[in-house]
């Protein structure tokens, strides 16, 4: 089995080892690994979690979402097959605020692409200044 130190797994994960730190104090890391120095070692797995963590933060999901889609997700035994309505109801309602994020972005691009062919407009329309006339 791979493991990574802290700083290879902040690295690979996108995610600063404060970040790292503040994950697994709040619940959404568990279980990671040490060694007999009691350094911290993520594995493929943790990596993979982290990855599933990177998109619900970078699609903007609030981190008390985050933290009942991670007890849900981890959750062990047979209460874990029980979760699966749940997680998919969360998924489901923030796939649909990301779509709706999405949607309002492209209408805001949109504005932006207008008042961009406007002033550049106005920059063609503008007469050279006097040093431009004189320097050709």
């Amino acid at each position: 089995m791979t493991t990574y130190a802290p700083a290879d797994a902040a690295r690979r994960s996108g995610f600063s080892l404060d970040t790292l730190r503040y994950y697994e104090k709040i619940g959404l890391v568990r279980d990671v690994r040490r060694d007999a120095a009691g350094r911290r070692l993520y594995d493929d797995a943790d990596l993979d979690w982290l990855g599933v963590l990177r998109c619900l933060r970078d699609t903007g999901m609030p981190i008390a979402a985050m933290r009942r889609y991670a007890g849900l997700a981890l959750a062990t035994g047979p209460q874990a097959d029980a979760t699966v309505p749940e997680r998919l109801a969360l998924l489901e309602a923030h796939a649909e605020h990301v779509a709706s994020t999405l949607e309002r972005l492209l209408h805001q691009q949109e504005h932006l692409e207008e008042k961009i062919e406007y002033y550049r407009g106005l920059v063609r329309a503008a007469p050279a200044p006097a040093a431009a006339r004189s320097a050709g």
